[in-house]
């Protein structure tokens, strides 16, 4: 039996135009636009972000193009607004990281290349760093952004983004002009200092302030796992997997003995979770 021709591109961009269309297309497809498809482009990037985690790399295929299928959406919606279309944001996307990259494409075509013997070691980190900032002030000015007093090193950082990245993505920007601390032990002082004044207001008996200083403490904790060069959102997310797998293990050794929590109380409990923990170093 002979296989199906591999899809192209193409195929997957004339799969798009016909679920969209007004007479034949798919009903639930037609009625979508731009705002309506914005909640699961973030569920299907955190799908992705979930198989990697997982090594589920049987999966990844499957998630990229769930992925991909998001980009495909917007560009149908460009096109039919006769904005853009999707060759636009190939073409877009190509043009713009040939244009910050000139230490790997030193004529800002593809086929250029650093010359032999120069390794990517030993291209100065800041400069790069200094000429992506400058190439994004250009870019900006090309889509007439004016460049003036009021303009900010935080400007372009989405307000769509989960507050935990956020805030790493500010601090960052921040860092960049010199806002940050010398080393990590000034962000664990900070800390401290936000955990002490969390303390007080609780002391006080004021929790609205409690509350906002949890937040400035968060954001402190956020400085240190970029201090760290970690990803505070991949931090919380093993963290989170780490407490679900103990928590697991909790209910199941309870389920085993025949108690409710409620019968085991914290004390037994916390028991079970310190048996998960020893589980986990032994490897079991």
């Amino acid at each position: 039996m002979m296989s199906h021709p591999r899809y192209t591109l193409d195929d997957l961009l004339s799969l798009m135009a016909a679920l969209r269309d007004p007479h034949q297309g798919c009903p639930w497809d037609v009625a979508q636009d731009w705002d309506s498809i914005v909640p699961h482009t973030l569920e299907e990037a955190y799908e992705v972000a979930d198989a990697i985690e997982r090594r589920a790399f049987e999966e990844l295929p499957s998630e990229l193009g769930d992925l991909l299928f998001q980009v495909v959406y917007y560009s149908q919606f460009g096109a039919e607004q006769q904005r853009f279309d999707f060759h636009d944001v190939v073409h877009t996307l190509t043009a713009k990281m040939l244009r910050r990259h000139p230490h790997v494409f030193p004529d800002g075509t593809l086929n250029s290349r650093r010359p032999a013997g120069v390794s990517a070691a030993d291209v100065e980190t800041r400069q790069v760093t200094t000429r992506w900032e400058s190439l994004k002030a250009e870019e900006r000015a090309e889509r007439g952004v004016v460049e003036d007093q009021h303009h900010s090193v935080l400007d372009d950082v989405p307000l769509a983004l989960p507050a935990l990245a956020r805030a790493s993505k500010l601090s960052k920007r921040a860092a960049r002009i010199g806002f940050d601390w010398p080393d990590s032990q000034g962000v664990i002082a900070k800390i401290r200092e936000e955990l002490a004044e969390v303390e007080d207001a609780l002391a006080a008996g004021n929790h609205l302030h409690a509350q906002e200083e949890v937040g400035d403490l968060l954001f402190a904790v956020t400085n240190l796992a970029r201090a760290l060069k970690a990803d505070p959102e991949q931090c919380l997310r093993a963290t989170n997997a780490k407490f679900e797998r103990r928590f697991r293990y909790v209910e199941k050794r309870l389920h085993e003995t025949g108690k409710t929590p409620q019968q085991a109380g914290l004390a037994g409990m916390e028991q079970h979770w310190q048996a998960a923990k020893v589980d986990e170093v032994d490897g079991n």
